[in-house]
C-alpha cells in the first residue's frame, strides 16, 4: 500500500500549485490590462505566456493529483481561473462578431447577380470564345 504524503510534502505541493496558480492570474491580469490597452504587441506576448502558465498549470495540477490530490481550496482557485478565463474568451468573441458586423455594414458582399467588372470587361464570368469582326 502507498504510503501516505507527509504534511511537508503535501505543503510543498501546494506552494507549488499555489506558484502556478499565481503565474496564471498574474498573466490573465497582464492580457486583460493588454486588452483594455488596445496594445496588439502586449496582447500577443500576455496571450503566449497566458497559454503557457496553463499549460503548466494543467501539468502540475494532474501530477498532484496523481499523487496525494489537490486541495479544496487549490480547486476552488483553479476553478475561478478557468472561469475567468471562459469570461475573456466569451467578451473577444462578442468583440469579433460586433466588428464582423460592422465590416459587412461598411462593405457589404456584392449579390451574385450584379455584373462586375473585370480583367475582361463588363462581366465576371470571363472571355467567352469567338471571333472578333472588323
Amino acid at each position: 500500500m502507498p504510503a501516505e504524503p507527509s504534511s511537508h510534502g503535501r505543503a510543498l505541493g501546494t506552494a507549488a500549485l499555489e506558484e502556478v496558480v499565481d503565474s496564471v492570474e498574474l498573466h490573465l491580469a497582464a492580457l486583460a490590462e493588454a486588452l483594455r490597452e488596445r496594445d496588439r504587441q502586449a496582447i500577443e506576448l500576455q496571450a503566449s505566456e497566458l497559454h503557457r502558465a496553463l499549460a503548466n498549470a494543467v501539468q502540475c495540477f494532474m501530477h498532484s493529483a496523481q499523487h496525494g490530490g489537490v486541495p479544496d481550496p487549490m480547486r476552488r482557485r483553479l476553478a475561478r481561473v478557468s472561469a475567468t478565463v471562459a469570461r475573456q474568451r466569451e467578451s473577444l468573441a462578442r468583440a469579433t462578431a460586433a466588428l464582423d458586423r460592422a465590416i459587412d455594414v461598411l462593405m457589404p458582399d456584392a449579390p451574385s447577380s450584379m455584373p462586375l467588372y473585370t480583367a475582361y470587361g463588363y462581366s465576371s464570368a470571363g472571355p467567352m470564345g469567338g471571333a472578333v469582326r472588323a
